[in-house]
Formats: C-alpha cells, sequence, structure tokens
C-alpha cells in the first residue's frame, strides 16, 4: 500500500487539474497535512471559514484524488490549525530589496489570484488611459499616500483588471511587507454568502479588514446587494480610518451606478476617480505592436495597422483578433500575411460595419433623455433640451460624413456655426466633466451595437 504522505501529494495535482491553478492556490496553500496510522490524512487550515468552504466545496475532489491514488480506504479529516498560521511569502524575483526586519509576510491567498503579466512595463499607455495610469503607478509607488481610494472606471476591455493587478504587482514586487488582497466584487459577495451561512462572519471581517490594501475588481456588483453592501461599507471604513490603501474598478463612475447606496458613493468619490476610454488608432497599433512581442511573432506593418483599422471596440477584441490569425498561420503552417489576415476577419469585419445615421444618433440621444424629435429640433435654450441637442450634433459628426450645414438642417434649421459651437462645447465638457464622459461613453456603445 502507498504511503499515504507520497498519495496526498500526487492527490494535490489532480485536485490542482480539477478545480484550476487559482483556486488551488488561494485554498490549499494554506493546508497543512498530516496523517496518522497511514490511513487517516487531517487537513489543517487557519480558521473556521476556510474549513467550512474546503468541506463544503472541496472535499469530493479531495477524496475522489485520493481514490485515483489507490487510496480510497482513508479518512480525511478538515481541521482548524491549533497553531496560528504564518502565511507564506510570495516569492519576490531576486531584483527586489529586502523586507524591513519585522515585517509581515504577504498573503498568499490573494497574490496567488495576480496574472504576473500584468504589469506597467506590459500596460501600453496612450490619450485613452494615461491619466488612469498615471494615477495607478502613483498610489502604487505610495500606497496610502496620495490617492485614497483609487477608483478606475471604464467599459468592458479597456484594460481596468491589467492596470489594477499592475498596482498589486508592483506592490508586492517593491514592498513585499505589505500584505494586498486582490479580488473581484463577486468573491467577496460570495465568501461573505458563505460566512453568514457557516456563522464566520468574524474571520470573514478579520481577513478584509487587517490587510494593508485592498483591491476589488467590478465594484459595481455589489449594487443591489444590501447585506454586501453593508459588510463592505464597515470594511472600507476600518481600513481607510487605519490609513490602508482602497482600489476599486467598475464599469461607470460611482454616481452611476445603480442601487449603489450613496454612502458608498460618497465613499469613493473621496479620493480620486480615473476612466478609461476606448484606445485611439496609434494607442491600438502600440497594443497590437506589445502583443506580438510578447508572442515572439512576427508580423508585417501592414497587418498591425489593418488590424487596428478594423477593431475599434476594446483591447479584448484586439487580442482575439491576433490569436485568430496566430491559430491560422499556425495550424496551415503559412506565413503571416494582409491577404490571410482579412481572409480570417472578414466574417468579423462584416459584422463590425455598421453606417451610422443622423436618425440613429437622433432616436438614442432621445431614448436617453427621453425627449422627443421635435425637442432636438427645436430652439428650446433651457438645459434639459439644450444640452441633449448638443450632444446629438457632436455624435453626429463624429459618427457621420454630413457637413455641418446638413447636420444643421436636421436639427431644426440651424446654421454650421451653432453645429460647430455645439461639437466645441461637448468636447470641452468630455475633458472636464465624468458625467458628460459617461454619456458619450454610454451612446457610443449603443449606437456601435
Amino acid at each position: 500500500m502507498t504511503d499515504l504522505s507520497t498519495s496526498w501529494q500526487n492527490a494535490q495535482i489532480d485536485i490542482k487539474e480539477q478545480i484550476g491553478e487559482s483556486s488551488y492556490q488561494q485554498w490549499f496553500a494554506h493546508v497543512h497535512a498530516r496523517t496518522q496510522d497511514n490511513s487517516r490524512l487531517f487537513l489543517e487550515v487557519p480558521d473556521e471559514f476556510f474549513k467550512n468552504w474546503i468541506s463544503d466545496r472541496f472535499l469530493q475532489h479531495i477524496t475522489g484524488a485520493l481514490e485515483k491514488q489507490g487510496r480510497g480506504d482513508v479518512s480525511v479529516e478538515i481541521v482548524v490549525s491549533a497553531v496560528p498560521f504564518t502565511p507564506v511569502t510570495l516569492e519576490i524575483p531576486k531584483t527586489a530589496g529586502p523586507a524591513p526586519a519585522g515585517s509581515r509576510p504577504v498573503t498568499p491567498t490573494r497574490a496567488a489570484n495576480l496574472n504576473s503579466q500584468f504589469t506597467f512595463d506590459t500596460f501600453v499607455i496612450g490619450q485613452s488611459n494615461r491619466f488612469a495610469a498615471a494615477a495607478g503607478q502613483r498610489v502604487a509607488d505610495e500606497p496610502a499616500k496620495t490617492y485614497n481610494p483609487l477608483f478606475i472606471y471604464g467599459q468592458s476591455g479597456l484594460g481596468k483588471t491589467h492596470l489594477i493587478q499592475s498596482i498589486a504587482n508592483h506592490i508586492l514586487q517593491k514592498k513585499p511587507h505589505l500584505s494586498c488582497c486582490y479580488l473581484t466584487s463577486e468573491t467577496f459577495t460570495n465568501e461573505l454568502i458563505e460566512a453568514i451561512r457557516f456563522r464566520s462572519a468574524n474571520d470573514f471581517r478579520q481577513r478584509y479588514r487587517n490587510i494593508d490594501i485592498l483591491l476589488i475588481d467590478d465594484i459595481h456588483f455589489i449594487a443591489g446587494k444590501e447585506s454586501t453592501q453593508e459588510e463592505f461599507f464597515h470594511t472600507f471604513n476600518t481600513l481607510h480610518n487605519n490609513h490602508k490603501q482602497l482600489i476599486f474598478t467598475s464599469d461607470r463612475p460611482p454616481r452611476e451606478i445603480p442601487d449603489l447606496q450613496e454612502r458608498l458613493v460618497t465613499r469613493f468619490s473621496m479620493g480620486l476617480i480615473a476612466d478609461i476610454q476606448p484606445p485611439d488608432y496609434e494607442t491600438r497599433v502600440a497594443i497590437l505592436r506589445k502583443k506580438v512581442d510578447m508572442a515572439g511573432v512576427r508580423i508585417p506593418d501592414d497587418v498591425i495597422y489593418f488590424i487596428a483599422e478594423n477593431i475599434k471596440t476594446n483591447i479584448r477584441e484586439l487580442e482575439g483578433t491576433l490569436i485568430r490569425v496566430f491559430a491560422k498561420s499556425r495550424i496551415e503552417d503559412q506565413p503571416i500575411t494582409l491577404e490571410m489576415t482579412r481572409m480570417v476577419l472578414k466574417d468579423l469585419l462584416k459584422e463590425s460595419v455598421k453606417i451610422i445615421s443622423i436618425e440613429m444618433v437622433q432616436q438614442a440621444v432621445i431614448d436617453h433623455f427621453r425627449l422627443s424629435l421635435n425637442d432636438l429640433r427645436s430652439s428650446k435654450k433651457t438645459q434639459n433640451i439644450a444640452v441633449p441637442r448638443q450632444i446629438a450634433m457632436y455624435l453626429t459628426r463624429r459618427f457621420t460624413k454630413h457637413s455641418l450645414p446638413e447636420i444643421g438642417n436636421a436639427f431644426g434649421g440651424k446654421d454650421h456655426t451653432t453645429v460647430l459651437h455645439a461639437c466645441k462645447k461637448i468636447e470641452e465638457r468630455i475633458h472636464s466633466n465624468n458625467e458628460m464622459k459617461y454619456i458619450i461613453e454610454k451612446l457610443t456603445t449603443v449606437l456601435n451595437t
């Protein structure tokens, strides 16, 4: 019969394959195993929260993996360790300086969730994300000294996760004595539910209120979840009052998140709010070049320019397009050319080409602001009508090829100077007003969908 310690070592490989590297590192990196009589396996965990979570979600994986090792006879018991755990220190590259004496080790639970490729070096900076990137770098260099909290928002696929994880990776490398916790709001909610279910709320609170940096991705998902918002509110207050750094991402600014408690809106707004816009052409080219370099593949410039010109929505689609081109080249063993790229993206480009008319712009604005077409075409100068009219003119000029006089005519016979003034006015407000940025972003998404 195989030694139980050896069987457990082999079983862990199978468990990791079943539940994934991230989940394995998050939960099993904390497990200490000991055996008795070669027939009993005790898995020691830090607290009741870990015990309940692993028992509920992973016990079948554990026993199943042992059965594959021919040890279906083993009795598995998950117990809380009588000795406080010392967290495993995250491995830091040798270039990093030594941790200060007496410093605390990094919490491995959340560090394991980070993508090591998400760093500031691989984050391509352009006009669309320069402000957010600069803010992120500043916070990473001096946690809790400048912008606290830091709230980053933007559409899906624009690099928010890359940026927030870059901050975490930078802190862990340069300041390994700080405990850094990165997770999604969904994970936060799920763990809270489990804590309530197993009556281990105190363990949950200790886990999240005794850290130096808390980073939560997609924080908008806590909206409408009253218990989660209540718990998060107190977690936020505890950390902020103790001068700990808080960093969040969302698909919209705090004030625009529906069903989010006002007290959370005000707390998110206490620090710095930075947005990320869709990348412009130059940034898309730079992103593609970076991805190509990281992949170690040579691609002609005309292919990069072609993809950048035609894939405009977000970075995720740019990456997906490159993967399709790489796959075609490898599977068919042919060089990457512009013609091959055109063939690969033929169907995708057909779907992405959309002709936007003045009427479509007007309808989108009417629906958003709940106005009528007569309102847009009128000469009324009240704010609730004049501003939407200016937005509609701006979007029409941006998305159609109509001349200024043609646009003016479509809005009740306005002259071209009125249209030009409206466009300049909206452009100025986009750069100075987050709410206007969000409105334009949302209407742009509607028009391109």
